[in-house]
């Protein structure tokens, strides 16, 4: 295999060098000129005294050297332009990345420096090689850290405790890879950066707000980033008009956006489609510290292109520093509210995203196989995914498919779809990944259709609140709210873990020891990381024996009265402002406040089961365990009278009985089994048993 040694484009950077060396040599010619250590091969590490009275005498002006300013189709050119830089700072770039390219420059540079061990060109020889006095200030404020070439990572100056003529000048490498043609970003940052370009191009790009040529960005639009908004960019969110004023703005020119998202990655997937609509590229990247800035903002400067930053946690030190660049476009994404005192300087275009919820349904249609052969609209319903979530849950769902060698299912999108809500619930709550369904439901009408309700009014939230603008205002959210009521075991949490199989999403029940915090306001805070978390994930939320901290509020007596009141009223503010699926399960209903009554969209009563329900359970229970088939299940349905849990109980001990001798159930084995649940609850076996 040979390596392709072209030259291009660095050709012209190595013509640039060409006549740097010219320029370079007259100058050492001058410079050597009745010195009479010229020939000296010690010269640079002592002074004589011939050396001496050679520097005392004065200096003969030097002959007419070369140009540096000649114009070269480069990138040096392209990036002096786009950052509008002087002829003085090109030519300085030049002459410190010299040596990193050609290694005769560093014996020359050696010896112009005076000096064998400084090999480097240094701010006095930059200044020298150019052709520009050395007291001459706007030519020495070229080297100021606030400058262009340091401001903008492109050049450093080293050795700052030495005198101001003879600091070191070094090109990062990053920037000499640019130059040469590479346009691999810094290791730093691979990790971070993710291409969003219209083009698809794996490097270059056109200035922000310079469309590329080659017609419309959405038209170059590959199949799995319009997943990201469905057929068209703008048409992404409920108001497409949004996306379109967003990218005018980009192509505009450098632009500093502040873009405040309700749900996670409704910002990214509004900037990544504005910019592609503007023909701009641009660069994805989450950002958790200020630190990483200044080679992001390099790297967008060098490569031309804007960039998309989401916010991880604090945003205020992102938006100072961010903030500060102006010469780069930069879409910013975050939850939090825009605070003026973030900014020392002038404030981000501040914007509200509008939600894509409206349209989730024509994302997914975008990313999915046509015509998928399931109710596509009902299984996506439960989701609330966005940006490259739901593009990255779409590809997942056909590699699920494919893994499985059968076509793609409802089951393939819901299980991708709730690996892309993965959660930090799991801190505070049990993670029950639902494995049951309403055949497993031995309940009567009543509580059955309630529950189909419930199940329904979750699919259907963001239609009848949102579209429908049914929602009360406020800044009341559309959460979904049941409370479930009845005696233990007669199937309250089973009954959550059917609602939330048969929305698709995972059960999250929440550990009240984890919650419960005997110091005052611990509490709230640990129900606020809940709720808050549950927000921005597709899950369904179950508060058990809820009545523990949704209890009624007391007459204030004393200060442990007044704060159990405070923990209520935080709690009742709260669920107005949800936005999730949150189920409560008790079994004194009465000791629930009648303030989260009213706020609840459901209250399911579960009533204790009658003979044929009991009859009925003893049969499911039985479904899959070998049995002597002689078992008569109705007398113990007619005169043990135990809840649907219990009847479990009792089939497990009868189950354990029988693979104890190895054999079938027998009627003995669950006779057995009803007695002693009988004896646990403390009551007594009926005397024809």
């Amino acid at each position: 295999m040979t390596l392709d040694v072209s030259l291009e484009p660095a050709a012209p950077l190595l013509a640039r060098l060409a006549g740097l060396r010219e320029r370079t040599a007259a100058l050492v010619e001058h410079r050597s000129a009745g010195d009479p250590t010229a020939t000296d091969p010690l010269r640079g590490l002592y002074l004589s005294e011939e050396a001496v009275r050679h520097l005392l005498s004065p200096a003969p002006a030097p002959a007419e050297l070369p140009s540096l300013d000649e114009d070269f189709p480069d990138r040096l050119a392209e990036l002096g332009t786009r950052l509008r830089l002087t002829h003085l700072d090109t030519a300085i770039l030049l002459i410190a990345l010299a040596p990193d390219l050609d290694r005769t420059f560093e014996p020359l540079y050696g010896y112009l420096n005076d000096d064998v061990g400084r090999r480097r060109a240094t701010t006095g020889l930059a200044l020298d090689l150019y052709g520009v006095p050395a007291h001459l200030a706007v030519a020495r404020a070229r080297f100021h850290p606030t400058a262009p070439l340091a401001a903008l990572g492109l050049l450093t100056v080293e050795e700052p405790e030495r005198p101001f003529l003879s600091r070191s000048l070094r090109v990062p490498d990053r920037v000499l890879s640019h130059l040469l043609g590479d346009d691999t970003p810094s290791a730093a940052l691979t990790a971070t950066l993710r291409d969003v370009s219209p083009t698809g191009r794996p490097h270059g790009g056109s200035p922000a707000g310079s469309p590329p040529d080659g017609g419309s960005a959405p038209d170059r639009m590959p199949a799995d980033d319009r997943a990201l908004g469905g057929s068209s960019p703008e048409g992404a969110f409920a108001d497409g008009d949004f996306v379109r004023r967003l990218a005018g703005r980009i192509a505009a020119g450098p632009l500093f956006a502040y873009l405040r998202e309700r749900q996670e990655g409704e910002g990214q997937g509004c900037a990544v489609l504005a910019s592609r609509l503007a023909g701009v590229d641009a660069w994805r990247c989450s950002v958790t510290g200020e630190e990483q800035v200044p080679e992001l903002l390099r790297e967008a400067r060098l490569s031309g292109r804007a960039l998309v930053v989401e916010a991880g946690g604090d945003p205020a030190p992102l938006v100072r520093a961010l903030g500060a660049a102006g010469d780069v476009t930069v879409l910013l994404t975050a939850a939090r509210p825009y605070d003026p005192q973030w900014c020392d300087h002038r404030d981000p275009l501040v914007l509200e995203v509008p939600s894509r919820r409206a349209t989730a349904l024509d994302a997914w249609s975008a990313a999915l196989p046509a015509d998928p052969g399931f109710d596509l609209a009902a299984t996506v319903a439960p989701y609330h995914l966005g940006g490259d979530r739901l593009a990255r849950a779409a590809r997942a769902a056909q590699d699920l498919a494919a893994f499985d060698g059968t076509p793609l299912a409802a089951g393939h999108v819901r299980l991708a779809a709730r690996q892309q809500s993965a959660s930090g619930l799991e801190q505070h709550a049990r993670r029950i990944r639902p494995a049951v369904d309403w055949r497993d439901l031995v309940l009567p009408e009543r509580p059955l259709t309630e529950l189909r309700e419930l199940a329904s009014r979750a699919r259907h939230r963001d239609r009848v609140l949102g579209d429908w603008r049914l929602s009360a205002g406020g800044g009341r959210g559309r959460g979904v709210l049941g409370l479930f009521a009845g005696e233990s075991g007669t199937g309250k949490t089973l009954s959550a873990e059917v609602v939330a199989a048969e929305l698709g999403l995972d059960l999250y029940v929440v550990q009240l020891s984890s919650v419960v915090d005997k110091y005052v306001g611990e509490t709230e805070k640990n129900l606020e990381r809940i709720f808050s978390e549950a927000d921005r994930t597709d899950a369904v939320l179950l508060f058990d024996e809820a009545d523990a901290v949704f209890g009624k509020r007391s007459e204030v007596k004393d200060a442990h009265d007044r704060y159990a009141n405070l923990e209520s009223a935080y709690l009742l503010q709260r669920l107005e402002a949800f936005n999730g699926i949150a189920l409560l399960t008790t079994n004194l209903r009465a000791n629930i406040d009648e303030a989260f009554t009213r706020r609840l969209d459901l209250v399911i009563d579960f009533p204790f089961p009658d003979e044929e329900q009991r009859l009925a359970l003893w049969r499911h229970g039985l479904a899959h365990v070998p049995s002597t088939g002689e078992t008569e299940l109705r007398p113990l349905a007619r005169d043990f009278e135990l809840a649907g849990g219990s009847i479990r109980s009792a089939v497990v001990t009868a189950a354990y009985l029988a693979a104890a001798r190895a054999e079938p159930v027998t009627a003995a084995d669950l006779l057995e089994g009803a007695r002693r649940e009988y004896r646990k609850a403390g009551r007594l076996v009926p005397g024809a048993w």
